[in-house]
């Protein structure tokens, strides 16, 4: 029994399903999408349905259940022709609308139509190409299998052939392809890293870390440690906003070249931040980048602000990829950083008599949250706990998030949930939450702060064969009310989401500053503040790009 096809090349069942899945691809997702990265989408998701419907397909002919034959093969091709065109062209038409109603949530300006040519030929050109490669690795399993044939029984030719193949579009793949763009990607970002901006002067002050006074060479810094060191805040700046004395917070940053190993960066990093007197700070902050080194001046400033300047921050550079690349790049190298200046910085604190010791806390933000989680042990440190940490945009594989998320009150949606009594863990998205649980925050606090449109966060394999929690009534303010789940398609369109997805401020994984400002006002409840002042200080934070 042969199967169905339309032209030479193409199944028909695979078909079928591949323009249901073209189709169910353009109902919205997490993020609002441009007409590529859609077009781009849905060309994934034709193919994968086309590898279904073809699979499925195998089965049915395996099992030898009985099939139309003859005059009526015709018919069924007329019939999926047209059924197929009016199933696309009907979902293009409400493409648009289904974008608005994520845009809409998001405070964006409506689009007035998607570019249905345009998606309709990228998705075309990506499933061909999709389709152009199964079939290449198709044809390397027969010819496996057919020369294994006559040495072999048959049932294991056709195993051992399929394996063959495997490895073999694995070594290519993974060995020459991915090897080669990641060898590219790493030298483009490495000279990145290495240009010298002329508009970030460097600090000249002596207690500025970078200056000609610092431990740590200006130009080892790389380009994101160097803008992070020449934006602080002054002290006239903040005097702006309240009554009280004002000083110049103090920021340490090591840069990838800083030093050799992730030990001596840390050790540099240290020996700088008690250079500048970080520890005589009523406050200090371990920050972990993101992959690239870059830290959300948002991040800071604000709790820089709250506390009048007296806040030292140290960081310290593990990569300068993007945060994805890195993760599959160096993943274990960044953990390895991350813990070794963990180590330094909190043992040094430790040291110190406790009236003495700076409020301490943690800051990560999306990856950095990630990899400052994995660079500590919470039994290593209770009995001398720092006070708090602030993750922001936590990745869906970090340990701790994933946790407290599973053991949530049944009463809390899993995109804000409650944990035990909320005397520890807290979680707050764009309308706050840290400020609320049946029993006081503990002197030991960690906050999560989380939009319910981050697809980093909310990102989950499992989406491929069941629908997430979170899309379960209640949703989140900014969750559309037309996204539904589809078995395999929303995973695809998650991961779309979560590589390239881009929200406004305030959404997916773009953090504004006034949550930034409220978080932390929550978590470290800084004093000499009027109320006029800190609704002052927030509108300032409100106004930033």
């Amino acid at each position: 029994m042969k199967n169905i096809r339309i032209g030479r090349h193409f199944s028909t069942i695979g078909l079928i399903v591949g323009t249901a899945f073209f189709a169910l691809s353009l109902t919205p997702s997490l993020v609002p999408r441009g007409e590529t990265v859609q077009g781009v989408i849905s060309g994934v998701s034709m193919a994968s349905g086309y590898a279904v419907g073809v699979l499925a397909w195998w089965i049915w002919h395996y099992f030898e259940l009985p099939f139309p034959s003859g005059r009526w093969q015709r018919w069924i091709k007329r019939v999926v022709a047209t059924l197929c065109g009016l199933l696309a062209i009907s979902f293009l038409i409400q493409a648009s609308d289904w974008q608005n109603s994520v845009r809409v949530l998001m405070g964006m300006a409506p689009v007035e139509g998607v570019r249905a040519l345009w998606v309709g030929l990228i998705a075309s050109l990506v499933f061909l190409t999709a389709l152009l490669f199964g079939k290449g690795f198709l044809a390397l399993w027969r010819f496996f299998s057919r020369h294994l044939r006559r040495v072999v029984p048959h049932r294991v030719s056709v195993v051992t052939g399929l394996l063959l193949s495997f490895s073999l579009f694995w070594a290519l793949v993974d060995g020459v392809l991915f090897a080669t763009v990641l060898e590219k990607v790493d030298y483009s970002y490495q000279q990145l890293d290495a240009l010298m901006e002329v508009k970030q002067p460097r600090p000249e002050g002596a207690l500025q870390a970078g200056s000609p006074d610092s431990l740590i060479p200006w130009q080892t810094l790389g380009r994101q440690g160097r803008r992070y060191l020449a934006n602080v805040p002054t002290a006239d700046e903040i005097a702006a906003f309240t009554d009280e004395t004002t000083q110049a917070p103090l920021r340490v940053y090591a840069g990838l070249n800083s030093a050799e190993t992730p030990e001596k960066r840390a050790d540099l990093a240290l020996a700088e931040l008690e250079r500048v007197g970080g520890f005589e700070r009523s406050t200090l902050v371990l920050i972990v980048p993101t992959g690239t080194g870059w830290i959300d001046p948002s991040g800071v400033e604000t709790m820089e602000y709250l506390h009048q300047g007296d806040v030292a921050s140290v960081a310290a550079q593990y990569s300068y990829l993007p945060s994805p690349i890195s993760v599959m790049a160096d993943g274990e190298y960044a953990v390895e950083n991350t813990r070794a200046l963990f180590q330094a910085v909190y043992g040094r604190w430790r040291e110190l008599p406790e009236t003495e010791r700076p409020a301490f806390y943690l800051f990560g933000l999306s990856l950095g949250a990630m990899n400052l989680d994995a660079s500590f042990d919470f039994f290593d440190i209770i009995d001398a706990p720092f006070d708090g940490a602030l993750w922001v945009g936590p990745p869906f594989r970090m340990d701790t998030w994933r946790e407290a998320t599973q053991r949530r009150r049944p009463d809390s949606p899993q995109w804000l949930p409650r944990f035990r009594d909320d005397s520890v863990i807290r979680f707050a998205n764009q309308s706050g939450g840290l400020n609320q649980g049946p029993a006081p925050w503990g002197d030991f606090r960690i906050a999560f702060l989380q939009y319910a449109s981050d697809p980093i966060t909310f990102f989950s394999p499992d989406s491929f064969y069941q629908q997430p929690d979170w899309l379960e009534s209640p949703r989140g303010p900014d969750v559309s009310s037309e996204l539904r789940w589809f078995p395999i398609v929303t995973m695809l369109q998650l991961a779309a989401d979560m590589a390239v997805g881009k929200a406004p401020p305030g959404y997916g994984h773009e953090y504004a500053a006034e949550h930034y400002f409220d978080a932390w006002l929550a978590l470290s409840e800084p004093k000499d503040w009027e109320d006029a002042e800190l609704n002052r200080l927030r509108a300032h934070f409100e106004e930033m790009p």
